[in-house]
């Protein structure tokens, strides 16, 4: 019995470790990698270079924190799209979160980013995220309490984007709008919904960039 245990144990070290990491990127489940990853010394590095072979990570519905996102994001390397907007059970992220994510290689490839609910992040964390998020096309941070602080680090470090939702993101006002609009000049999209911003603002906005699609609230 313990002869056949040895044998599948030795058929498991046999598989090439390229073959291992290709598998894993198939698996959503972060509980799945994390007891794939405390299997074996050769599973876990496999993990590891499964999350550098990833062009997308969501979060969304996870119970995850502030670092456990930041080690995974550590070795997804050559990701693309991040998501880690918060659901009911979902990720209770903060600015020290972000300003960790921030620090990890691949933010600067980022080209979409959803923050999308995750209300225990302010400006602080925001501007830190923005800053190095040089790639950025896409961001939804709707639902959150940033201010014009925020939209003015984006304005300064995105202007690559193309979408953003400000859904019911009450504390940005129609000046910071109209800086964002003015720098990011290959903005095509913007989710207004439920901001406190006047209907004259959509005007000034449009005024500025006549092809914009506003979606007011």
């Amino acid at each position: 019995m313990a002869g056949r245990e040895e044998g599948k144990e030795a058929e498991i070290e046999r598989l090439p470790m390229d073959l291992l990491a290709n598998i894993f990127v198939m698996l959503t489940s972060f509980t799945d990698l994390a007891q794939a990853s405390s299997v074996c010394r050769k599973w876990k590095q496999a993990v590891k270079q499964s999350l550098g072979r990833r062009e997308s990570l969501s979060f969304a519905g996870w119970q995850m924190d502030d670092d456990s996102i930041a080690r995974l994001l550590h070795h997804a390397y050559g990701l693309k799209e991040l998501d880690i907007s918060r659901s009911r059970w979902g990720c209770q992220v903060t600015d020290d979160g972000l300003y960790k994510i921030s620090l990890a290689n691949c933010v600067s490839k980022l080209t979409s980013i959803s923050l999308w609910g995750v209300t225990g992040i302010t400006d602080s964390g925001v501007v830190q995220l923005m800053s190095k998020a040089i790639s950025l096309q896409h961001l939804n941070i709707g639902a959150t309490f940033i201010t014009d602080e925020s939209l003015l680090a984006i304005a300064e470090s995105c202007p690559c984007l193309k979408t953003i939702v400000l859904w019911s993101c009450r504390h940005v006002s129609e000046n910071g709008l109209l800086v964002l609009v003015s720098k990011c000049r290959k903005l095509q999209s913007i989710n207004v919904w439920g901001t406190r911003v006047p209907v004259d603002c959509f005007f000034a906005l449009l005024a500025i960039r006549p092809a914009l699609q506003i979606k007011p609230g």
